[in-house]
């Protein structure tokens, strides 16, 4: 039984990543690869399959940890970590196995106990916030604040009584997100909860990685959205989790 129970483990694994592998355009862009060179402001190394952006100028003293949506190369989140990283804030974007965060929730833990005089707020997109709030949700202590692109924390990773604050960024034009479940799942948020609506934005453009099947059109660039969003994460680091900074 125990080798059956395995081999149909290992079909469903099979068939999921064919469906991703057909279902997403998830190549990085030409934008989100020249993101990811070094400049005069941010220095851009992998190690450890993480991305990381650290700031040469400035340092605001709060890092980011930013988990991938399924599917999605790292790399495709490059520019909004540049964005972040451009105005003080290192930002990890952690590479997943098989580009699946359900099999990395625990990623950021490598990063945490190796920078140990860093404080970290977390996050991701889509799949990647979910399994980025269950990271938080065993970590609380660990975290100064969650964010959700195009996300939600589900039960097990419930943040509703979290000592730290949250951003939820969501697109007008996404047609990706489940609104019923995201609605369903605000109860999971904590108390001190930020929400921001991309008038425009869709789903695929939190990253850069081309369209994706089943999303609304967007009616702002890619280069737009990031900004936007780059601006509210920037504006709640500043405010809500400066503030409450235990």
């Amino acid at each position: 039984m125990k080798k059956i129970a395995i081999f149909g483990s290992a079909i469903v694994l099979f068939c999921l990543l064919i469906w991703g592998y057909f279902y997403f355009n998830s190549e990085p862009s030409t934008i989100a690869e020249n993101a990811a060179n070094s400049s005069k402001t941010v220095d851009v190394l992998e190690e450890n399959n993480i991305l990381v952006f650290t700031p040469r100028k400035s340092d605001a003293g709060m890092s980011i940890i930013l988990y991938p949506g399924a599917f999605v190369d790292a790399l495709s989140y490059a520019p909004l970590a540049n964005k972040l990283a451009s105005s003080g804030y290192k930002t990890y974007i952690v590479e997943m196995p098989l580009n699946l965060a359900v099999f990395g929730k625990n990623r950021a833990a490598d990063i945490i106990d190796e920078a140990p005089d860093e404080k970290f707020v977390i996050g991701g997109h889509s799949l990647g916030g979910v399994m980025s709030a269950r990271f938080a949700h065993d970590n609380e202590s660990e975290i100064e604040g969650a964010f959700f692109l195009a996300s939600y924390p589900d039960k097990k990773g419930s943040l509703k009584n979290a000592p730290f604050p949250a951003i939820s960024i969501t697109g007008t034009k996404d047609d990706v997100l489940n609104q019923d479940s995201y609605d369903k799942n605000k109860k999971y948020l904590p108390k001190d909860t930020t929400f921001v609506s991309i008038e425009g934005g869709n789903h695929a453009q939190f990253g850069s990685y081309g369209e994706q099947h089943g999303d609304g059109k967007a009616t702002i660039s890619v280069t737009e959205q990031t900004d936007q969003v780059a601006n509210a994460l920037i504006a709640w680091l500043n405010t809500s989790v400066k503030n409450q900074e235990r």
